[in-house]
């Protein structure tokens, strides 16, 4: 990255987010996202997931400032952003970095369609009607549960893991551990399954067992693909991403205290 970086800013339609990007563009400038050394994207967490999916290929690192409902992947957006000291261009610099390697899903349809998609939160299957969803669970070509009767099931990275999985009572996971959460939702059959902690890179497999009558969907991030017969997820081997935050709240210190809220 260059002295003075090039940035190339990005807003929500948030009134809020809107007002933000006028005054930092006339303030450092703006940049197409392809030319720029950083992009800074001005929004809440579902607006960080649209960049991370829209311009995640080029491989910029990714400073994000919180100008909407949710910002657990976004640094605080302070007024005074151009002065020395804690100006935006400072704290890009002090910044420190988070890799976070995303989850490539494969969906294949009742009509034979197979969907790619990438998710750097989570993978969510979901019954699309009111009868519970029967999954058959796959790790590495082994079958590991024969039946799931559930309304559905979760596989989350450590960054997503403080989202829908912990709404679903899933584990919040360390960053850089390795690991990722495999998590049920409303469990019906096996009762006293709660899921499972594996390693990132296990291939999982899902089989929806009776998709005409319990049809279901499956969303990588916002990206939702219905009527689906099969799922792989594995951890990508090609993609990673590059999230910057301020020291002395960085993703991993946030992942941390999610664990100690009473």
């Amino acid at each position: 990255m260059t002295a003075t970086p090039r940035i190339a800013f990005v807003a929500s339609q948030a009134e809020d987010a809107q007002r933000a990007l006028s005054t930092l563009t006339g303030l450092h400038g703006q940049h197409e996202p392809a030319d720029a050394d950083v992009l800074v994207p001005l929004g809440g967490d579902g607006f960080m997931l649209q960049t991370l999916h829209r311009h995640g290929h080029l491989g910029k690192p990714v400073y994000g400032m919180k100008l909407g409902t949710v910002g657990f992947l976004m640094n605080q957006h302070r007024g005074g952003e151009a002065g020395p000291g804690q100006g935006l261009l400072a704290r890009i610099a002090a910044a420190e970095p988070a890799v976070l390697r995303p989850l490539e899903m494969t969906a294949e349809t009742e009509g034979g369609t197979r969907v790619t998609s990438l998710a750097y939160n989570e993978v969510s299957l979901l019954r699309q009607t009111r009868q519970a969803a029967h999954l058959r669970i796959d790790l590495n070509g082994t079958t590991r549960l024969e039946e799931l009767v559930a309304d559905g099931v979760i596989l989350s990275t450590a960054a997503g893991s403080t989202a829908y999985n912990f709404s679903a009572h899933g584990p919040i996971l360390p960053l850089g551990a390795g690991v990722v959460a495999l998590t049920p939702i409303a469990p019906f059959r096996p009762r006293r399954w709660r899921g499972a902690i594996l390693r990132a890179e296990t291939e999982v497999r899902f089989r929806v067992l009776d998709p005409y009558k319990r049809p279901v969907s499956v969303t990588a991030d916002s990206h939702e693909v219905r009527d689906v017969v099969e799922v792989t997820i594995h951890e990508s081997h090609t993609h990673t991403v590059t999230l910057l935050f301020d020291p002395e709240h960085n993703l991993e210190e946030r992942i941390l205290s999610e664990q100690f809220v009473v």
